[in-house]
């Protein structure tokens, strides 16, 4: 029995990795249409208290706490898809334990 198939996985956590630095560094490709539409409307509001002389404390709030719902997303999304990675490489070595332990000597 060889090595658990894990490189989808692995693929899926890479691809994950790469959105949640992404997310970090600001950058919208990686978002949601809902986490997009929720960033997009608190960008527009600030711009629009800007533009009218005040202060867009709110807007500033409402915009990293969606880019902070975004991170938090993506890294449960991280998470889980270690957990089942580890899961299946568990499964495959209990698999080999059981092979090896049914022998007749």
């Amino acid at each position: 029995m060889g090595k658990p198939n894990t490189s989808r996985l692995d693929r899926e956590i890479r691809q994950t990795s790469r959105k949640l630095k992404a997310v970090q560094e600001r950058e919208m490709w990686p978002l949601s249409g809902r986490e997009r539409r929720a960033v997009m409307a608190a960008l527009a509001g600030g711009s629009y208290k800007v533009a009218r002389g005040k202060s867009p404390a709110r807007a500033e709030r409402k915009l990293e706490s969606e880019w902070g719902a975004a991170e938090t997303r993506l890294s449960a999304e991280i998470s889980a898809l270690q957990t089942e990675r580890q899961r299946i490489v568990n499964e495959a070595a209990a698999a080999k334990a059981a092979k090896r332990s049914s022998g007749w000597w």
